[in-house]
């Protein structure tokens, strides 16, 4: 049946070509040759009946940090209306697609520009898309959000995240203390932010050390916040 229906589109073309488009006759002929040729080719080498094979998208060889995806989730929900877009755009990263997740997030700004979640968001799927590499473009989606909520802890956290992991350990280090020294003592933030300030001291002074001086070696750690009294 599958080479009847072959057979029988074969046809149609070839008359197309010949009464509609109005084909020469000197190239019927080869016309109908080109078509049995392309027939031909398939029998030989085609195969209908074996099962597909999609390929992945090229930019899920490195998925998203799932860990990072709950911290912006913990840090988020308190600064914007845009969740239905956010969650959208998550599980684009997921996939490690930061690409379509930063126009997914791009189209939710267009509607609602004042959502400070959506352009930390936005932020992060922008680093994403570089393999970790801060770009203006991130870097002011940042900015946009901390001018839009001051408060919000995910610009500063992802930031210093982005800035650290380029090399520039110092100034993530000083929007990571600023950041602890203003966050609540229950913040479900805390704890992994304290820890990941620990590691980037460590990772300041083996810096300092391998570079023969003590420039670079981190300041005092910041005082505790008091707990919030709200």
């Amino acid at each position: 049946m599958t080479w009847v229906l072959i057979l029988a589109v074969a046809v149609v073309v070839w008359g197309v070509m010949a009464f509609v488009l109005k084909l020469p006759r000197t190239g019927w002929e080869i016309t109908a040759a080109a078509l049995l040729f392309g027939i031909s080719g398939y029998a030989l080498q085609g195969h209908p009946n074996q099962p597909g094979a999609p390929q992945a998208p090229a930019e899920s060889a490195k998925l998203a940090d799932q860990t990072l995806i709950k911290e912006r989730q913990q840090m988020g929900s308190a600064f914007g209306q845009g969740q239905s877009w956010l969650i959208l755009a998550d599980a684009l990263t997921r996939q490690g697609q930061f690409g379509a997740a930063a126009d997914v997030l791009h189209s939710a700004l267009a509607k609602s520009p004042k959502d400070a979640d959506l352009w930390v968001a936005l932020g992060n799927a922008l680093v994403g898309h570089t393999d970790g590499v801060i770009t203006p473009a991130a870097q002011f989606a940042f900015q946009k959000a901390a001018n839009i909520a001051p408060d919000h802890p995910g610009p500063p956290f992802f930031m210093g995240l982005a800035l650290a992991q380029t090399g520039r350990l110092a100034e993530a280090r000083t929007l990571w203390a600023e950041l602890l020294a203003r966050s609540p003592a229950d913040a479900p933030y805390r704890a992994d932010l304290e820890a990941r300030l620990s590691r980037l001291d460590s990772m300041i002074v083996e810096q300092a050390q391998m570079q023969g001086g003590t420039e670079g070696a981190p300041a005092a750690a910041p005082p505790a916040a008091k707990p919030s009294q709200q």
